[in-house]
């Protein structure tokens, strides 16, 4: 039976990549992804096939990589942060079903909540919801739905594609959402880069943040009501302290 990895990269940098992640593309010689992906494991692909398609084009890029791996080829289909995590693993098991002699193994990666949380300090310590701006696969009232009810309950929230050339007012308006029930002062935090060459993060105020540009690369986090700053770092404590750190 013909081999398919879904390889979660994370960030992008091999050093954040999963022992299972580097094997994978190891053992393949055949890697498929979108061209910026393809591209950050590029010193991975030496000797090997490599193919890919420009972005919006998820259904090609699977049933490319099926074809791949039907004809024979061990394949690495391979995608930013967890291909579980707003990647290609749920459209790959999908389109799989027509190619009942290709194994499909999902193999995990650093999603960019993990990833960017670390480099803020620790916000994602107790209940966390992780939503995508993006209004492409989805309507934006369904969003902004999402977006109140996860304040209300009080999580702290990971934005994911906050911003886009297209898009740029919606930090901002997913922001006035949140403040309907959160405080101006919540403390936030935003990645940028996370991973790679030119990476940048900022402690802010959810008033602060509702201002601050953003786009693709961008990761936010929005703070829960006990979500704290403590130096530069952004902090949501779990509970064992009542009374602060100690």
């Amino acid at each position: 039976m013909s081999k398919l990895y879904a390889v979660g990269l994370g960030p992008g940098n091999s050093c954040f990549m999963t022992g299972d992640a580097l094997r994978a593309i190891e053992e393949s010689d055949t890697v498929v992804g979108y061209t910026l992906y393809v591209e950050l494991v590029a010193d991975l692909t030496a000797g090997k096939t490599v193919l890919s398609t420009p972005m919006r084009r998820e259904v090609e890029r699977c049933r490319l990589a099926l074809e791949q791996a039907a004809a024979g080829h061990t394949v690495a289909l391979v995608c930013s942060g967890d291909s579980g995590v707003y990647g290609m693993a749920g459209v790959l098991l999908q389109l799989a079903q027509e190619y009942p002699a290709v194994q499909v193994e999902i193999l995990p990666g650093i999603t960019a909540a993990c990833s960017g949380a670390a480099v803020l300090g620790a916000p994602l310590i107790h209940d966390f919801a992780v939503i995508s701006l993006s209004d492409l696969l989805t309507p934006w009232e369904k969003i902004a739905r999402r977006l109140q009810l996860a304040a209300q309950a009080d999580f702290v929230i990971c934005l994911y594609n906050p911003a886009s050339k297209k898009r740029h007012d919606y930090l901002q308006r997913a922001c006035d959402e949140v403040l309907r029930h959160q405080s101006p002062a919540t403390v936030c935090g935003v990645v940028r880069n996370i991973g790679r060459a030119g990476q940048q993060s900022q402690v802010c105020t959810l008033a602060q943040l509702r201002d601050m540009p953003a786009d693709m690369f961008t990761t936010v986090f929005i703070g829960n009501s006990q979500t704290m700053q403590i130096g530069n770092r952004m902090v949501t404590p779990r509970g064992y302290c009542t009374d602060g750190a100690r």
